[in-house]
């Protein structure tokens, strides 16, 4: 059996659990681990993509009342179009530069924000975060660090921004998967790893519903910015270490 798999499955239960406790942040400690542990931006994303799709279509069908249609709809315009601009460029990226990227983004997550800066009207959020989830999301998979916060809107209720950001992750990855199968990266190419990943999503999504009564968001919130940054601070070494430079 591959090392991976074990290491990986048990990530990917871990991390489906966090995002079903907080609503977010799951998925970029799950793309990290797959580029720590020394995947290729072609192996690791499509693969990723497959994986998300499966944990928040789940997390959607919960929620799909709640569902903003309008902002959707925005975003997956948005989304479509930069996934396809990018699409042929995703297989000559530099693993390390991605790294870097990544790491750059999960650190910038944790820093402490204003709760009182006004955000963005709707459309231009919803346009943003497609633009960036399209985009970027090609390059370094997980999108929540730079678009999390565009459906943090105080006029929502809190089950209308998970259920919005749930659908539009299922958008955002479905297409990932989509691109990347037609630029010659299949996200099925390994079912010995795919299918252990998705069966983790769900069972995770199902445990982090149980944690909410045993762990206090406080603890659950600390122990994850924690792991976060123990995980860039790797990639960033791995990132320097690729370029030369230590």
């Amino acid at each position: 059996m591959d090392p991976l798999v074990p290491i990986l499955t048990l990530f990917a239960f871990l991390t489906a659990a966090l995002s079903a406790f907080t609503g977010l942040g799951g998925g970029t400690v799950l793309i990290a681990a797959f580029f720590a542990l020394g995947m290729t931006p072609v192996e690791a994303v499509p693969l990723f993509a497959a994986v998300q799709f499966v944990s928040n279509a789940s997390r959607t069908v919960a929620y799909v009342r709640h569902v903003e249609w309008r902002g959707a709809g925005w975003f997956a315009l948005m989304a479509v179009a930069a996934t396809v601009l990018v699409a042929p460029y995703a297989a000559g990226v530099d693993v390390d530069v991605v790294r870097l990227i990544l790491a750059g983004l999960i650190l910038v997550s944790l820093l402490p924000t204003r709760h009182n800066l006004a955000p963005l009207p709707p459309r231009a959020s919803f346009i943003v975060a497609g633009l960036l989830n399209g985009g970027l999301g090609m390059f370094v998979g997980a999108t929540g660090p730079f678009t999390g916060r565009l459906f943090l809107r105080p006029e929502w209720t809190k089950e209308t921004t998970i259920a919005t950001l749930a659908f539009t992750q299922v958008l955002g990855h479905g297409l990932r998967v989509l691109a990347y199968g037609a630029i010659g990266y299949s996200a099925f190419a390994r079912p010995e790893l795919l299918l252990p990943l998705c069966v983790a999503a769900i069972l995770g999504t199902w445990a982090g519903k149980h944690l909410n009564r045993r762990i206090s968001g406080e603890q659950f919130t600390g122990l994850f910015k924690a792991v976060l940054l123990i995980l860039s601070v790797k990639l960033v070494y791995d990132s320097l270490r690729g370029f030369g430079w230590i």
